[in-house]
């Protein structure tokens, strides 16, 4: 793998502090060969075993609410380079983007447990569901075809680069995914600053065999989320 981030490494749990080395640069670590390998067959067979489903469920937006099929929006990949991320759209079109970004920022270096806040308001007729089971998530697909996103690997968020913490970049260093290992270990259980370390740990253990428990977990949080 390539040079390794020039940012601080993250204090230890329960001793947050702001005060981090000045931002020098934000690289990128190659991907692997096999990481390649892995999201572009596993993105291709699952956009073809999923294409009828999700043709039947851009028609379904279409028809429940008014505006496009698609939601997109950018946010920041491997080396802090931005992107153009594609989401069925779930919500009417508003500006609830600029109002989860404020409050994603809210999150950052304090020890409150990540829950996304109540949008059902803004939901479309059926919006909650589709979030529920991940069905929104599956035009991200196209994203790992391109390139910019991988199927495993640290969540790309709504924040801008002045949002986060000099340490934090660090999650920038691979490809972010469709999931991810905070994804499994507690999700909205958690705070910021645990989901970054989980990230960061991702960065540092990057394996085949992580990843594959990493695609598990995530079907089994899934089902179990679906369950309860």
């Amino acid at each position: 793998m390539s040079a390794i981030s020039t940012l601080s490494p993250p204090p230890k749990v329960g001793c947050e502090s702001a005060a981090s080395a000045p931002i020098q640069e934000v690289r990128v670590r190659p991907t692997p060969t096999w990481k390649r390998w892995f999201d572009l067959l596993g993105s291709i067979c699952l956009l073809i075993a999923f294409a009828p489903l999700l043709a039947i469920l851009a028609i379904y937006v279409k028809c429940v609410s008014r505006g496009p099929i698609l939601f997109v929006q950018e946010r920041i990949g491997a080396g802090a380079k931005r992107f153009k991320m594609y989401k069925l759209r779930t919500m009417h079109v508003s500006t609830a983007g600029d109002a989860h970004r404020a409050y994603v920022a809210s999150l950052v270096g304090v020890n409150t447990p990540a829950q996304k806040p109540e949008y059902k308001s803004r939901l479309i007729r059926g919006g909650e569901l589709l979030r529920s089971l991940s069905l929104d998530e599956l035009p991200q697909l196209i994203n790992v075809l391109l390139g910019n996103m991988s199927l495993i690997g640290p969540r790309p968020e709504v924040l801008l680069l002045e949002d986060y913490e000099p340490w934090q970049l660090r999650r920038f260093e691979v490809l972010p995914g469709i999931s991810g290992l905070w994804q499994v270990s507690g999700k909205n259980r958690l705070t910021f600053n645990q989901m970054i370390r989980l990230d960061i740990q991702y960065v540092d253990r990057l394996t085949f065999g992580l990843d594959m428990w990493i695609v598990l977990r995530t079907i089994w949080v899934i089902v179990l989320r679906r369950n309860h």
